[in-house]
């Protein structure tokens, strides 16, 4: 999903005139990110979390989950953040990890195509269902893929295919799961940008059964289509289980014991010489040849592996125990969607099945192949990759998605990966607009309306960010697309310091919030500085029409943040343990929520009365370095496997971890909390023998 990083061409003319400018302005773009790669302010990826998956709900020994665990060597990836930022990340690369360009052997993506979807997520609480809107970032990503319906779908994913292909090695491919809605004009910028002569297959998977459309044929088919990199690809064929039809209908013979085959045509195109077949010399029928040289022929001879005709003529047994089954075609009619009670199932709206990506990944690469999915959803091309024995790679927009992916992985007990964030929003600012109406900076200006804050002159103001208090308070509004931390608190401070000859306190307007924003704030213990969240809902607060909005409506929340009672450690004979239990979590005001107004009461009277049945995930780094969280214990919602009362809406409060290395003098112990809407909240506390 997209910033807007591409102007559109008139919408008056016809989609297949603004076609090739399209194209154009999204290789531009392209051009420009990787002309970009080795500069000063190229984009790069934080590290949130190495989890080192240890699902439990209670205790678990980490004799081998010791801290530095998995770190050296090729780390798999989840990667939350705006896709076209992700990639531009990893064809730079840094000083950990070297860039991917031209390292990955199979990329899958399964782009969302429906204009029309609702990207709300259901919340199950204890109490009823909330359902949360998309955050501010990705408000943006989804109004902009769709502002001028099909137009601006290519816009974003134009650029996107092209780098895509800067990351593909010389023998990758490239899947594009589409539907109807986009997938003849993704195909023709397909071919513009690829080539067609990189063209190799039109998949056609029958996702459902008929049903009736009104007035039309019913619509049960998607296309995935096939790109690679160069000729030399990897290629593996599938095969699929033969009916019992096809082998009544062709392997019909059986010999004494039963064992079954189909008589075969031993002949080819093209003349050739006669071969003896026992003690007869038979030569092939005219403009035909035998398969095999008469040494071949001699030992099939040998193994009774010829049938002769009335006629004479030699027929090859083709047992039905040495095949390995039918080609796959470009037809898959033997996948289903996901049934309502499948284990595999997510309840996420766009789920794919993982007999789907398996035979894509089978197909497609070899064991320990990276393997990519930049559109990651459920995280099933992820999960199966890491099945199959590939190396993997996925990112996606939406927290809920990478929340979903995290557990998944950790729940299938995966590799070692990292959780990272896109570097610096801000990279993309300059270039991004607020759909047709607001630009960044007029946004910035009305925030601060609403804070109450009168803005600075402009030739003091240059990004327009700035307003002031009485008395002399400065506030700063951070930009929608970058995630507020230390580095905008630092500038805040300094601001407050020297700005205009100096202000007594500076309050933060922030939108999104990097995990250790409570850690940072407490370290900093600056009086004059206050941090607020700007309610995530007041984009749609300003699209209503008639509804005038001002200071005394919009409620600006203070952050949210974790309590965890005195961590207890004791030496055993196998180590130290460490027992970590949670005690208080408070959200975020529901009036800073995007919920609906009955949602945010509901969520009101759950907070009241179990604030902890608001936490979705929580691990646990026994030595935290201050730089890279090894997440070695986790438990969320849903892991009931061990749970003494299996309630699926709520997390164990308590961790017991035992086997860690024995410390002589302090251990920092990091507590992360990750709650339903996808807000991160830390606590760190130094533990003494």
């Amino acid at each position: 999903m997209p910033m807007s990083e591409t102007p559109l061409p008139g919408k008056s003319r016809s989609l297949l005139e603004q076609l090739p400018e399209i194209v154009r302005a999204g290789k531009r773009r392209a051009e420009q990110i990787l002309e970009g790669l080795d500069g000063r302010s190229r984009i790069g990826l934080q590290t949130r979390e190495l989890v080192i998956p240890a699902r439990d709900t209670a205790e678990k020994n980490l004799a081998l989950h010791a801290p530095g665990a998995g770190v050296s060597g090729w780390m798999n990836r989840l990667i939350y953040g705006d896709n076209l930022l992700a990639m531009a990340a990893l064809l730079a690369g840094d000083e950990h990890a070297p860039s991917l360009r031209g390292k990955i052997d199979l990329i899958y993506i399964d782009p969302p195509f429906d204009s029309k979807a609702d990207y709300r997520t259901k919340i199950t609480l204890p109490g009823g269902d909330v359902e949360q809107k998309p955050t501010v970032i990705e408000q943006f990503a989804y109004s902009d893929t769709w502002a001028d319906g099909t137009a601006s779908y290519l816009a974003m994913i134009v650029p996107r295919l092209c780098l895509l292909r800067e990351l593909l090695s010389d023998q990758g491919s490239l899947y594009v799961h589409l539907d109807w809605h986009v997938a003849h004009h993704v195909k023709i910028a397909l071919d513009e940008i690829w080539g067609r002569d990189s063209f190799r297959n039109e998949v056609i998977w029958r996702r459902s059964t008929s049903h009736s459309d009104a007035k039309k044929f019913g619509a049960v088919h998607d296309s995935l289509f096939l790109y690679t990199k160069g000729e030399n690809y990897i290629w593996n064929p599938q095969y699929r289980p033969y009916t019992q039809e096809y082998i009544d209908r062709y392997f019909r013979f059986r010999e004494p014991d039963g064992r079954r085959y189909w008589k075969e045509d031993a002949t080819g195109a093209g003349n050739g010489p006669p071969r003896r077949f026992g003690d007869r010399l038979v030569a092939p029928p005219a403009g035909r040849h035998w398969r095999w040289t008469q040494d071949k022929v001699d030992a099939f001879w040998a193994q009774g592996r010829f049938v002769l005709t009335k006629s004479g003529k030699p027929e090859f047994k083709r047992y039905l125990d040495e095949q390995e089954g039918e080609p796959i075609s470009d037809v898959w009619d033997d996948i289903k969607r996901i049934n309502m009670m499948a284990d595999e199932r997510l309840d996420y709206s766009t789920q794919k099945p993982e007999s789907l990506l398996e035979r894509v990944i089978k197909a497609s690469s070899n064991e320990g192949s990276i393997v990519a999915d930049f559109f990651g959803g459920s995280g099933t091309t992820a999960a199966v990759a890491e099945r199959l024995g590939r190396r993997w790679v996925t990112s996606d927009l939406g927290k809920p998605a990478c929340m979903i992916m995290r557990k998944r992985l950790i729940d299938q007990n995966a590799q070692p990966f990292f959780y990272q964030a896109i570097g610096d929003y801000q990279v993309e600012a300059a270039r991004s607009t607020l759909g047709k109406k607001f630009r960044v900076g007029d946004l910035a200006g009305i925030v601060l309306k609403l804070y109450g804050a009168l803005p600075l002159a402009s030739e003091d103001n240059p990004s327009r960010n700035l307003g002031k208090v009485a008395p002399r308070t400065l506030v700063v509004v951070d930009s929608p697309q970058k995630l507020t931390g230390l580095a905008t608190l630092k500038r805040a401070q300094e601001l407050r310091a020297s700005h205009l000859g100096g202000w007594d306190k500076v309050v933060v307007l922030g939108w999104n919030f990097t995990a250790d924003i409570g850690h940072v704030i407490a370290g900093l213990n600056d009086a004059k500085l206050e941090v607020l969240v700007i309610p995530p809902d007041l984009l749609d607060q300003l699209k209503k029409k008639g509804e005038k909005l001002t200071a005394e409506v919009v409620r600006f929340s203070s952050l949210q943040y974790v309590t965890i009672k005195p961590i207890g450690r004791k030496t055993l004979p196998s180590g130290e343990a460490l027992t970590v239990e949670l005690d208080n979590y408070v959200l975020l005001s529901p009036d800073a929520l995007n919920l609906e107004a009955k949602d945010k009461e509901r969520l009101r009277a759950v907070s009241d009365r179990d604030p902890l049945a608001l936490v979705e995930y929580w691990s646990v780094d026994p030595d935290y370095d201050g730089e890279v969280f090894r997440s070695v214990w986790q438990d969320y919602r849903g892991n009931t496997g061990d749970d003494d009362d299996h309630d699926p809406l709520h997390v164990v409060k308590k961790a017991q971890l035992s086997g860690l290395p024995v410390k002589s003098g302090a251990r920092r112990v990091c507590v992360r909390v990750v709650d339903v809407f996808g807000f991160e909240a830390e606590v760190i506390k130094d533990v003494s023998p």
